[in-house]
C-alpha cells in the first residue's frame, strides 16, 4: 500500500494548490484515484475488445463452410479382403476428410496471433505502470512579506483617507489660487470630518495668517502647509508611557459600555507579553454580564494570569486582590478592567475614584497610567466624554478603537487639540495585533501620501 499512499500524498498536494480545504484533500485524492483506475479498467477493455474483432475480421469474409463434426462422421464400411474398390473408396474418403481438417486446422493460427498481441499490450501496460514516478517537486511558496507598520495603519485609515483627502484633493486640485472662497470650502469639509469647531477655526486661521504672510500662493503649498499644521497639533506635550518607571507598572482601563475596553486589554496584553513582559490582568468589571470570562478567555489568548471574582462583586476588592497578586507574583504590568459606565452618573464616577484609592494604597503612585478608551465611529460625542472622565478621574492617555470603521478620523486631532491628551493606542483592525502604538507622524504620512 505504499504506492497508494506515495500518490495519495501526489495528489493531495495538487488538490492544496488548488486551494482545497485540507478537511477534504485525503477524500479528493482517493476518490481522483479510484476514478482513475475506473477509466484506466475501460480503456483496456476497450483496447481488447478491438483487437479481438480485428482478428476475427478476415475469417469472417472468407464464408468457407464449417468443418463437419467428428460425432457426424458416418462410420466406416465393413472391410472386404477381396476387392480393392472398397479400400481405394475408403482412402479417397480418408483422404478428402485429411485435406479438410488441413484446411480447418489454420484457424488456431489467427487465435494465437490475438493472444500475442493482447498479452503484447498487457506488457506494455506492465511496463507502462512500471516507470518511475518523477518526483513532485514541492511547491515553492514564495512567503508575501509582512506588510509594514505604514501599510498597515494606511489600510486602516483607507476610509478617512479616500473620504477626507479625497475631498481635500478634489478642491485644492480644481482651484488655481488660494483665496477666501478656497479657506471657507476646506473650513467645511475638516468640520464634517469631525475636527471639531475650536480645532478648525485654529486651523483655518493660521493657514490665513501663513497665505497673507506670503507663504503659500498655490493649493499645492496649501496642501502641505496644513499637513504640517496637523502634525504639529498631534504631537501633545506629554510624559511618555514608561512602564519600567513601576513594577508592577499598574494601567487602569475606563470607558462607557460598548467601547471596546475589554478587547483593547487583551490585545494590549498580547503586545506586551511579545515585549517580554510578564502580565497580569484584573476583571474588574463585575456588572456586565460574562465580562470577566471575555477577559479570561483573552488572557488565554495572550497566556496571562487573570484575576477575577464572581459576578457582581465590588470592583474595589478585584482591584485589591489584583495588586496584591500582581506584586506576589512580581508581574512588570497590571492592567485593570473596569465596568462600562455613563459619564454623566456621578455615583459610578465616585467608584472609580474608590478603585483608585485601592490601588495607591496598594501600589504607591498607581495608577500609573488611567487609559481612556474611546470609539473614534462615535464621533464628536467621544470628545464630549473625554473630557468629562479627564474631569472625573484624571486621564491620562487616550486609546481610540475602530478607526478603520470611520472615515471621521479628523477625531484624533481633536482630542490632542481640545484635550491635550495624548492618543497612546490606535485600533485599526479586528485582529489580535491590530492594536498599535500611536506614531503622529506616521498618521500623518498614511493618511497625506499620495502613493
Amino acid at each position: 500500500m505504499e504506492w497508494l499512499t506515495h500518490w495519495v500524498e501526489i495528489v493531495s498536494g495538487v488538490l492544496a494548490e488548488l486551494g482545497v480545504p485540507e478537511a477534504y484533500r485525503e477524500i479528493g485524492a482517493l476518490g481522483l484515484l479510484y476514478a482513475l483506475a475506473i477509466l484506466l479498467v475501460l480503456v483496456f477493455l476497450l483496447v481488447l475488445l478491438r483487437l479481438i474483432r480485428r482478428g476475427r475480421g478476415p475469417e469472417a469474409g472468407k464464408k468457407e463452410p464449417p468443418a463437419p463434426p467428428e460425432e457426424e462422421e458416418p462410420p466406416p464400411p465393413p472391410v472386404e479382403k477381396e476387392g480393392a474398390a472398397p479400400a481405394s473408396e475408403e482412402e479417397g474418403i480418408g483422404g478428402e476428410v485429411e485435406g479438410e481438417v488441413g484446411e480447418v486446422s489454420p484457424v488456431e493460427t489467427p487465435e494465437a496471433a490475438e493472444l500475442e498481441e493482447v498479452h503484447e499490450v498487457l506488457d506494455r501496460g506492465a511496463e507502462a505502470l512500471q516507470v518511475p514516478v518523477p518526483e513532485v517537486p514541492e511547491a515553492l511558496e514564495e512567503e508575501a512579506p509582512a506588510p509594514s507598520l505604514f501599510d498597515r495603519m494606511r489600510a486602516g485609515l483607507a476610509k478617512t483617507q479616500s473620504s477626507l483627502m479625497g475631498r481635500i484633493d478634489a478642491l485644492l486640485g480644481g482651484s488655481q489660487v488660494v483665496d477666501e472662497d478656497l479657506l471657507e470650502e476646506l473650513e467645511e469639509i475638516l468640520v464634517t470630518a469631525d475636527f471639531g469647531m475650536k480645532t478648525t477655526q485654529d486651523l483655518i486661521q493660521t493657514l490665513e495668517k501663513r497665505v497673507l504672510g506670503g507663504q503659500t500662493t498655490t493649493p499645492e503649498e496649501l496642501r502641505r502647509m496644513l499637513r504640517e499644521e496637523i502634525g504639529r497639533r498631534l504631537h501633545v506635550e506629554a510624559a511618555p508611557l514608561e512602564m519600567e518607571s513601576a513594577s508592577p507598572y499598574v494601567l487602569m482601563v475606563v470607558g462607557v459600555n460598548g467601547v471596546g475596553k475589554t478587547t483593547t486589554i487583551g490585545k494590549l496584553a498580547h503586545q506586551l507579553v511579545g515585549q517580554g513582559k510578564k502580565v497580569v490582568l484584573g476583571a474588574g468589571d463585575t456588572f456586565r454580564a460574562a465580562a470577566s470570562e471575555q477577559l479570561a478567555i483573552w488572557g488565554e489568548r495572550a497566556g496571562v494570569d487573570v484575576i477575577r471574582h464572581a459576578e457582581g462583586a465590588d470592583p474595589a476588592a478585584v482591584a485589591f486582590d489584583a495588586a496584591k497578586a500582581a506584586v506576589a507574583r512580581k508581574a512588570d504590568v497590571l492592567i485593570l478592567d473596569t465596568a462600562g459606565r455613563l459619564h454623566t452618573k456621578a455615583n459610578l464616577m465616585e467608584e472609580l475614584k474608590k478603585i483608585r484609592r485601592v490601588l495607591d494604597r496598594e501600589v504607591p503612585g498607581a495608577p500609573h497610567e488611567t487609559l481612556l478608551v474611546l470609539d473614534a465611529t462615535t464621533g464628536q460625542n467621544a470628545l464630549v466624554q473625554a473630557r468629562l472622565f479627564q474631569e472625573a478621574v484624571e486621564v491620562s492617555g487616550i486609546a481610540l478603537t475602530k478607526l478603520d470603521g470611520t472615515a471621521k478620523g479628523g477625531m484624533v486631532v481633536a482630542i490632542g487639540t481640545e484635550l491635550g491628551l495624548p492618543v497612546r493606542f490606535v485600533g485599526i483592525g479586528e485582529k489580535i495585533d491590530d492594536l498599535r502604538a500611536f506614531d503622529p507622524d506616521l498618521f500623518v504620512a498614511a493618511l497625506f501620501d499620495k502613493d
